[in-house]
């Protein structure tokens, strides 16, 4: 990063240039391990000194690798991913941790696992409902994790040493909701392509930079007096990871500003707290399994019981969505979908539901991860707009 950059421009410049401070890092001896989801616990590795970094795909780049392990008729960003994997671009990691998210994710790692070798490894099975048996199960999957890590890097986690990374990562989860407090005042105090930007640095570098980054960035935010401008609407984005700023860039264009978001490369990671338990593999498995809310796993009312009630189980499932809409002054819900995405595909009927109950306009938007799609994606989002009218 160049000498002195703080703020905002620090948070660009490692957005344009992702792997720099990874790589940097591991010039110094630290170990870079990859993980493609919000589903792997970060806790672990910062535990015994790794650098969590986080894999994306590259709508930017045109897909010509993955074919040879995935099908074209797949979620485009993890052929995306397999295909700068393939292609090198992520050359520099020492080890790979993945999560069973979706299917999509489980059998692209899988094939990435075959095709291309790190010194280490793991994958993580999370259970796809709240059974009375997923939670005993998934912290049998952490500990399996903990004690992989803990031979490759041929360190132990002691309590101690995940208390304290832990509280490292709960505090960023702090400053990044602070950070999306800011985008409460209309106008909004820091945009939506900015916030993607911090964000996705955040996942590039290790905690306690990233926790100095937001520190500044939110220092900075409150003080300028150049922000986002005020415009008729403010809107909610909802589905699966938005991880490029020209996309964000083409919902928001002359006519709105993104205040909230519920997404996987947004704030789905900060919304809550690890506990700090006696036993801190509880409050991780808590958190990993039942606090994170993907619609990858499936939740009910109540647990266990007989009689359905529409109503109540949109509440239970999206009920932190309604506050949102609350606290952000929503006027406008964009559910934008990646292409093949089947977990948020089949939540998208029910989450539209939910939003007609509140009375709030919404429309569905679908894309195919790709320059391309962005033109299509600007004409759908201002035909909306129109819609909802100049008050929006």
């Amino acid at each position: 990063m160049t000498q002195g950059s703080k703020g905002l421009a620090k948070a660009k410049e490692v957005y344009e240039d992702r792997s720099r401070r990874a790589k940097e890092l591991k010039a110094e001896g630290r170990k870079i391990i990859g993980y493609p989801c919000i589903y792997v616990p970060l806790e672990m590795m910062t535990a015994l000194d790794l650098v969590p970094y986080r894999i994306y795909g590259d709508m930017r780049e045109p897909i010509t690798e993955a074919d040879r392990g995935l099908q074209t008729a797949f979620c485009a960003i993890m052929r995306s991913c397999l295909d700068l994997g393939l292609k090198g671009k992520y050359d520099f990691l020492d080890g790979f941790v993945a999560a069973h998210s979706c299917d999509p994710q489980e059998k692209a790692v899988r094939v990435w696992a075959s095709l291309i070798e790190h010194p280490y490894t793991h994958f993580l099975d999370v259970p796809g409902t709240l059974q009375a048996g997923s939670w005993e199960y998934f912290k049998g999957q952490l500990t399996a994790l903990k004690k992989t890590l803990e031979s490759f890097t041929g360190k132990i986690i002691t309590q101690t040493r995940l208390r304290e990374a832990i509280e490292a990562h709960n505090l960023q989860r702090a400053l990044v909701r602070e950070l999306y407090d800011l985008r409460k005042p209309d106008p909004p105090l820091i945009s939506g392509a900015e916030t993607l930007q911090v964000i996705k640095a955040l996942t590039s570098i290790p905690v306690e930079e990233g926790n100095e980054l937001l520190r500044q960035v939110i220092t900075e935010v409150k003080k300028r007096k150049n922000g986002p401008q005020k415009k008729p609407a403010r809107l909610l984005v909802w589905g699966n990871t938005m991880d490029d700023i020209a996309h964000v860039e083409t919902i928001e264009g002359d006519e709105a500003n993104i205040v909230m978001d519920d997404h996987c490369g947004g704030s789905r990671a900060y919304r809550t707290d690890v506990e700090l338990t006696e036993d801190l593999l509880d409050g991780l498995t808590d958190y990993y399994l039942v606090k994170l809310i993907p619609p990858r796993t499936f939740r009910v009312a109540v647990l266990g019981e007989t009689k359905k009630d529409w109503a109540a189980d949109l509440e239970s499932r999206f009920g932190y969505i309604g506050e949102y809409i609350k606290g952000w002054d929503v006027n406008g819900v964009i559910m934008q979908l990646v292409r093949y995405c089947d977990p948020h595909g089949f939540e998208q009927p029910a989450i539209k539901d939910y939003f007609d109950s509140l009375g709030i306009p919404n429309t569905y938007l679908e894309h195919d991860y790709s320059e391309g799609a962005l033109a299509p994606l600007r004409t759908r989002v201002q035909g909306f707009l129109e819609v909802i009218g100049p008050k929006a």
